[in-house]
C-alpha cells in the first residue's frame, strides 16, 4: 500500500514529522517497507543566476556561463539549449551528489575550459523525466536552498511517498483513511470528518440491475446509477500527480476517479460506457464457452459458474476483479453507469486464482471491504464525477441488500493485563476503541463494519495493546503462588519423550526432523498410502500422504547422505505417525536407523557391519530409559518392511512395545539405500504407565553376599530359539536367578542339532548358598530347559 504524506494529511490533521509517522506505522503493525523522500536528496542544491553565457570556443553546443552563486561568481560549462543570461537556475557545486546521474561532482575541464559545478535538469534531480534543458525558476533568491523554494512554490514535487506492508487481516488499512484512523488513535493527530451527502437523482435510472438466485450468496449487494452528459478527458493535475506518486498511470478522468477511491477509501468502483452496454446488467454465473476481453488486454475464458456481470450480449465484467475492454470508458464517453457492489471475499479469491488475475480490486475484495460503505462510496464518487466531468445523475438503483455484519463482544479491562501484560487504565482502553470506530454500550463493544478481523474479546485486547504500543512491555518474573519447589508441568508422556530423545542422542544417534507427509509409494511400503491419510491440498507431489511410520523419512535422509558420500549413519526421529485420518488414529514413536559400519576403520580390524543386535541393544536401552517393564517377550509377528528372519518384536503379551532388526532388502532397493541397514521403532505411548506415581526412584537394592555363576550347554533341535531356552532357565527359580545370558552357540551337530551355552547368575539375598542348594537349582534349570525345548544337557 503506497500513499504520499500530503494525501495522508487530507484525512489526518497532524503536525507529526515524516519520521514520527513512519515509526508509529511500524509500531502499529503497518510495517513500513520504504520511505521515498525527495527533499532528503535535494538539501545541498541552491539557487543561482546566470549573469552571462558565451559560446564555448571549441564546441558548438556548449556555453561558458558566468553564474552568480552564494559563494560569488563561478564559471560553469553547460550544454543545455536554454542556458542564457538572466535566468534563475538550480546549482550543484563541486562535492554535491547528483542522484539522477549517480555522480559526485568535482571541478573538471570540458574541452579545455574549467567548470565549477553544473546547472541541473529535473531528471538529474529525479523530479521528473524532463531533461530537454536546465530548470528555469520564475523567482527565487541567489543562495536560497532549492528544497525550501519547492516547499513554498511546488510542494507536490517533494511530497514524501510511504510504502507499507499490509497483513491479510487488516483490509481497512488498504485505504488512506484507514491508515489515518490508526495514527489518530495513536495520538499523532485528529481524524478529519468524512461528510457523505447523498446526490439527488434528476431522473429514474434507466439501467436495470439484478442478481441471479445462485449468485445471491456470493454477491449480496449491487448498486449503481447512470450519469449522462459527462465530458471525459484527462483528469486534473492534482489527481494525476497523486496517482503517479504511488506508481499508477493516469488514463482518463472517469477511470482515475475509480482508482483514486480504491486507494483513498478502500472502495473499488467500476464505470461502464452506457453506449456500449446492451440491455440491463445482471450478476450471474458464466456459461460454458463464454469469454471476455478484459481491460488488461487479455482474453479470459470462463469455467462454468464463474461470477460475472453481463448484459444482453454477454459478459461485460469479471465481478469484483476486472472490467471488460468493450464497455470501458474513453474520451468519447458521454454517458456512464457507475457501479458499487459488495462481493464475498472467498468467492473473489477463488475466481481470481482460477483466472490468474491480480488487480487492485481483487486484492481488496478478497480481503474484505466495508459492505456498509457501498452506497456512501457511490455517493462520494458521483459527486467527484460531477465536479470533474460534469453531467446529470440518475437515482440510485440497487439489487440485494447489504449483509448484516453487526456483532459485539464484552470488553473486560482486566484482560489486557492478563493477556498482554500491559496495565492500561480503563478510560484509555475505551477511548482507544472509540477512536478506532468501535461503539461502546456499557461493557459491550460493537465492531465497526470495516473491521472483519475482530472476532472475539481477545481481538479487542489486541487493538488496545497495539495502539498503546507493545514496546511498553517490560520483562517481569512469573509470580510464584507459594514458596517452594513448583509442581512439574510436563505430562508423563512428555517426560518419556524427553528421556527417549536424550537416550538416543547418548547412544550416538543424530536427530532428524522430517515432514509428517511422504509420497504415496513410500507410504505404501510401510502399510499406509490409503485415501484415509491422503492430504487434500499437498504442498508437493512428494508429500501427498501422512506417514504411517518414521522409518521412510529416515531412509530418505540416509539415501540423500549416501549420495553425498556419507556411508555410515546413525539417525533417529521422534514424532507422530498416522494409521488413519480420524481423531485417535495417531501414535507417538521414536525410530532409529543404523546404516553401514558400526565403527570407523582402524588397524586392529574391529570394523564390522551393523546387525540386528545393534538395533536390539539400542531399542532395549531406550525402553529402559522410559520405564518399560524389564520382563518382556520377543516374538516374530513382523510387518512386511522388516527382514522376516532377522527382526523381532519386544512385547508384553499381545501388545508390541518395540520392533528391531534389519530392513527388508526390497524396501532398501525402492528407497535407494545401500545396505546393510538396521533399525528400531519404539511405541512410546504403548508402554504402560506405573500404577503408582512417585517423585523419587526406588531404593537401590544391593546384596553383600557372593553371587554364583554356572554355565550350561544344551543340545537342542535347529528350530529351537535361544530365547525359549533362556526364558525356561530363568523360570527355574525366580527368587535366586538374577540373570541368564547366552555366551555360545555351535551349529552343525549330528542331525542338524545345535549347542547353546548359557550363563546363569544366582544371587542369594539372606544367606550364602551351599553346594547342595546350588546343585538343586542347577537340576531344576536342566529339568525346565529339557521340558521347554526337548534338549539335553551336553556332556
Amino acid at each position: 500500500m503506497k500513499f504520499t504524506l500530503s494525501w495522508l494529511k487530507e484525512h489526518l490533521d497532524t503536525e507529526a514529522t515524516l519520521g514520527e509517522i513512519a515509526e508509529a506505522l511500524t509500531d502499529l503493525g503497518l510495517e513500513v517497507e520504504d520511505v521515498a523522500d525527495p527533499a532528503a536528496k535535494l538539501g545541498t542544491f541552491t539557487l543561482a543566476r546566470i549573469e552571462d553565457a558565451q559560446q564555448h570556443p571549441d564546441a558548438d553546443r556548449l556555453r561558458v556561463c558566468r553564474v552568480l552563486t552564494d559563494e560569488g561568481e563561478k564559471q560553469i560549462v553547460c550544454g543545455a539549449p536554454n542556458a542564457r543570461a538572466g535566468i534563475t537556475v538550480v546549482l550543484a557545486k563541486p562535492g554535491d551528489y547528483v542522484p539522477g546521474i549517480d555522480t559526485t561532482l568535482g571541478v573538471g575541464k570540458i574541452r579545455g575550459v574549467e567548470s565549477h559545478g553544473m546547472m541541473a535538469s529535473e531528471r538529474e534531480l529525479e523530479l521528473s523525466e524532463e531533461h530537454d534543458g536546465i530548470i528555469e525558476l520564475p523567482s527565487g533568491e541567489v543562495g536560497q536552498r532549492f528544497v525550501d523554494w519547492l516547499a513554498e512554490n511546488a510542494p507536490e514535487k517533494i511530497d514524501p511517498m510511504i510504502h507499507i506492508k499490509i497483513t491479510p487481516n487488516r483490509p481497512d488499512a488498504l485505504g488512506v483513511r484507514g491508515i489515518a484512523r490508526d495514527l489518530a488513535a495513536r495520538g499523532l493527530g485528529t481524524l478529519k470528518p468524512l461528510e457523505v451527502q447523498p446526490v439527488a437523482g434528476a431522473f429514474p435510472c434507466p439501467m436495470g440491475v439484478s442478481i441471479a438466485p445462485e449468485m445471491a450468496a456470493k454477491a449480496p449487494f449491487f448498486a449503481g446509477r447512470v450519469i449522462r452528459g459527462v465530458k471525459n478527458g484527462p483528469s486534473p493535475d492534482w489527481l494525476q500527480k497523486r496517482l503517479r506518486a504511488i506508481g499508477l498511470r493516469p488514463i482518463n478522468a472517469l477511470v482515475d476517479i475509480t482508482n483514486f477511491f480504491t486507494y483513498d477509501l478502500n472502495r473499488p468502483l467500476h464505470v461502464f460506457d452506457m453506449a456500449k452496454v446492451r440491455g440491463d446488467l445482471a450478476v450471474r454465473a458464466s456459461q460454458d464457452g463464454e469469454e471476455l476481453l478484459a481491460l488488461d488486454g487479455k482474453t479470459y475464458a470462463f469455467a462454468p459458474g464463474t461470477m460475472i456481470i453481463a448484459d444482453d450480449q454477454g459478459p461485460e465484467s469479471i465481478a469484483g476483479i476486472m472490467g471488460g475492454e468493450v464497455s470501458g470508458c474513453s474520451d468519447e464517453t458521454t454517458e456512464v453507469f457507475l457501479e458499487s457492489a459488495y462481493w464475498t471475499p472467498i468467492d473473489i479469491a477463488a475466481a481470481g486464482r482460477a483466472l490468474k488475475i491480480n488487480s487492485d480490486a481483487r486484492y481488496r475484495f478478497e480481503r474484505g471491504v466495508d459492505p456498509h460503505f457501498t452506497l456512501p462510496g457511490l455517493e462520494l464518487a458521483t459527486k467527484m464525477v460531477l465536479d470533474l466531468c460534469g453531467g446529470e445523475p440518475s437515482e440510485v438503483t440497487t439489487a440485494g441488500a447489504v449483509p448484516d455484519t453487526g456483532r459485539a463482544y464484552r470488553m473486560d479491562p482486566q484482560r489486557t493485563s492478563s493477556l498482554v501484560g500491559l496495565d492500561i487504565p480503563e478510560a484509555q482502553q475505551r477511548a482507544t476503541l472509540e477512536a478506532l470506530g468501535f461503539r461502546l454500550e456499557g461493557d459491550m463493544a460493537h465492531v465497526p463494519s470495516w473491521r472483519p478481523d475482530v472476532l472475539g474479546e481477545a481481538d479487542l485486547v489486541e487493538e488496545i495493546a497495539r495502539i498503546a504500543s507493545l514496546t511498553k512491555l517490560q520483562g517481569k518474573p512469573l509470580p510464584r503462588p507459594r514458596p517452594g519447589v513448583p509442581r512439574p508441568v510436563l505430562t508423563p508422556l512428555q517426560q518419556r519423550e524427553k528421556a527417549a530423545r536424550r537416550m538416543a542422542a547418548a547412544l550416538g544417534y543424530n536427530e532428524c526432523v522430517t515432514y509428517s507427509f511422504i509420497d504415496e509409494a513410500s507410504a505404501a511400503l510401510f502399510g499406509g498410502g490409503t485415501d484415509a491419510v491422503r492430504v487434500e491440498n499437498p504442498i508437493s507431489s512428494e508429500m501427498t500422504h501422512l506417514r504411517p511410520d518414521l522409518l521412510p523419512g529416515l531412509l530418505a535422509a540416509a539415501a540423500r547422505n549416501q549420495a553425498r558420500g556419507f556411508a555410515d549413519l546413525a539417525l533417529f526421529e521422534l514424532g507422530p505417525v498416522f494409521t488413519g485420518g480420524e481423531p485417535g488414529e495417531q501414535g507417538l514413536r521414536i525410530s532409529g536407523l543404523l546404516v553401514g559400519a558400526a565403527a570407523p576403520r582402524d588397524p586392529f580390524g574391529s570394523r564390522r557391519k551393523v546387525d540386528l543386535y545393534d538395533a536390539k541393544a539400542d531399542a532395549e536401552a531406550i525402553l529402559q530409559a522410559i520405564g518399560a517393564p524389564a520382563k518382556a517377550q520377543i516374538n516374530r509377528k513382523l510387518d512386511g518392511w522388516w527382514h522376516p528372519g532377522r527382526a523381532g518384536n519386544i512385547a508384553l503379551g499381545p501388545k508390541v512395545l518395540a520392533t528391531f532388526g534389519e530392513i527388508h532388502p526390497r524396501v532398501l532397493r525402492q528407497m535407494d539405500v545401500k545396505g546393510p541397514a538396521v533399525g528400531f521403532t519404539v511405541d512410546i505411548a504403548a508402554i504402560p504407565f506405573p500404577k503408582t506415581r512417585t517423585a523419587t526412584r526406588p531404593a537401590l537394592e544391593l546384596s553383600e553376599l557372593q553371587a554364583v555363576e554356572r554355565d550350561f550347554a544344551f543340545v537342542v533341535g535347529p528350530e529351537v530359539e535361544a530365547l525359549t531356552l533362556v526364558n525356561a532357565a530363568a523360570g527355574a527359580d525366580k527368587a535366586l536367578i538374577a540373570a541368564v545370558s547366552v555366551f555360545d552357540q555351535f551349529t552343525g551337530l549330528e542331525g542338524g542339532a545345535k549347542s547353546i551355552g548359557i550363563t546363569v547368575r544366582l544371587q542369594p539375598k539372606d544367606k550364602t548358598l551351599t553346594d547342595a542348594e546350588i546343585e538343586a537349582v542347577a537340576a531344576r534349570i536342566v529339568e525346565k530347559v529339557q521340558k521347554a525345548t526337548g534338549g539335553t544337557l551336553r556332556s
